[in-house]
């Protein structure tokens, strides 16, 4: 079957949907490669991946674009599924004979509301789909293809789970993808050097965090990795590929799993002298630190996400404050930049500890920082704390109208309100401080892609400010 893998322009600008770690939009216009939808695509003949939001393709022309195919993967999240699945029913509409299957975290926890939620979707997935959808391309049939549910007979049928994927090394490289059906520099994340490309050299995460989606609803906590070779191999494919990029990006649950791994891949890296960065927790240690500044990584993404002691052990980080701070230490000490994740509204939150976790913010000094406002997702281990404890409204959106995060819970002790009010306090109080400014305007002074992205940033953040602070004026009203 002619294929079209989608990631479907859920909202106007969204940058939440395939691929992207939090399914929400953020503050400053990010696009992560939709990595997931492009190991398929490399192994369906006649197939085509169509990343619609950051190559500004809109639902109209990808109505379009999806009656020159027989089958359509949809790849949904959480806040842009009704937006979806309004889109698949025009596309059905459109073409009665097209083929839809939704895919990715929340259809694998709701399949049977997903499924009831329209005529319009034939089937949908659970977890990695790679195999699924490309058996059903092929023309096997749903029952006999693992890991689906669809409908019969006015019934929903779930047929035999798929064991996760364990031979990475039998999948295809994906940059091959990227080449053939995407332009590169339409991707952007302000932390990371433009251009830049990104993909996966493992999938999974053992650690147990209550709030992350993926390896509770999706790719599991089973961690499997492709081997060495196979990883450095498609790097240099890449760079040959892709000659102007600038920084190649490990998007991994947790790439520095593994001491061992870590420096052998460093081994391999050296040689090829390119500029990286990658996932990381905090439980790196020195000796390896420096092999890898010393094989090109320039930066971590890292999941510090709260100060106080005690929401760390609430949310089984399995990490404490004493290790990060030593961590953040040995970053400087090997010259590897940090780019550091907080958030606001974890279990045990209170106005108290977001205090906390500011102040340790502006200790570790990194050089940027996101703050979120939690949300908790179905099929984690938060949304069952949440929902179990009272504490999910059912009065509001869990984003607004364009796809950023609204607070969907609160506490006893912390509302909806102080949650967003804290996010932006958070913000000014890390960013405003004097040596901060200076080390912005420094970098800016000196280079003019650094000034035009600025710009942009600081009018993104600025309209996304005043929508907040209506939004807090509105609750507490």
């Amino acid at each position: 079957m002619k294929t079209l893998l989608l990631n479907p322009p859920s909202f106007e600008g969204f940058d939440g949907g395939a691929g992207s770690r939090w399914p929400a939009t953020r503050e400053i216009e990010s696009y992560w490669y939709p990595v997931w939808l492009a190991y398929p695509a490399a192994m369906i003949p006649e197939s085509r991946l169509l990343d619609a939001p950051p190559h500004g393709i809109s639902p109209e022309e990808t109505i379009r674009i999806a009656t020159e195919y027989d089958f359509v993967v949809v790849f949904t999240s959480t806040p842009g599924f009704y937006s979806d699945v309004h889109l698949a029913e025009k596309m059905k509409a459109a073409k009665p004979s097209l083929k839809i299957a939704f895919v990715g975290p929340h259809v694998t926890t709701l399949p049977e509301e997903s499924l009831m939620a329209s005529e319009a979707i034939d089937f949908v997935t659970h977890k990695e789909f790679d195999y699924t959808v490309t058996e059903f391309a092929s023309g096997k049939p749903l029952e006999e293809i693992k890991g689906v549910s669809f409908k019969k007979d006015g019934n929903v049928v779930h047929t035999e789970h798929r064991l996760p994927i364990e031979d990475l090394d039998a999948l295809p490289w994906v940059t091959p993808i990227y080449k053939r059906d995407l332009d590169i520099h339409r991707y952007n994340v302000p932390f990371l050097l433009h251009p830049y490309i990104s993909f996966y050299t493992t999938r999974g995460c053992p650690a147990k965090c209550t709030f992350c989606l993926w390896p509770q609803t999706f790719d599991g906590h089973a961690w499997r990795q492709r081997a060495v070779d196979d990883v450095a191999k498609e790097v240099e494919h890449a760079l040959q590929l892709f000659p102007d990029i600038k920084e190649i990006f490990f998007d991994d649950d947790t790439f520095t799993i593994g001491k061992q791994r870590v420096l052998a891949l460093c081994e391999k890296f050296k040689p090829l002298n390119f500029t990286w960065s990658c996932t990381s927790r905090v439980h790196v240690d020195l000796e390896t630190l420096q092999a890898m500044r010393a094989a090109g990584c320039r930066l971590f993404i890292v999941g510090f996400e709260s100060g106080n002691p005690q929401i760390l052990k609430n949310i089984k980080k399995g990490a404490t404050v004493e290790q990060a701070r030593e961590f953040k230490k040995n970053c400087k000490k090997s010259g590897i930049a940090v780019h550091g994740d907080f958030i606001v509204g974890l279990p045990g939150e209170t106005p108290e500890t977001i205090e906390e976790t500011l102040k340790f913010a502006q200790e570790l000094d990194c050089e940027t920082i996101q703050v979120s406002v939690a949300h908790a997702y179905p099929g984690t281990e938060l949304y069952d704390f949440v929902q179990s404890n009272g504490y999910l409204r059912t009065d509001g959106e869990m984003t607004d109208e364009t796809g950023h995060q609204l607070p969907h819970f609160e506490y006893p002790s912390l509302s909806r309100a102080e949650m967003m009010a804290a996010v932006e306090d958070f913000y000014g109080r890390y960013y405003f401080r004097p040596r901060i400014v200076a080390r912005i305007v420094k970098k800016a002074l000196f280079n003019s892609e650094e000034r035009h992205r600025l710009y942009k940033e600081a009018r993104e953040y600025l309209s996304l400010r005043a929508k907040r602070k209506q939004y807090v004026v509105n609750q507490r009203a």
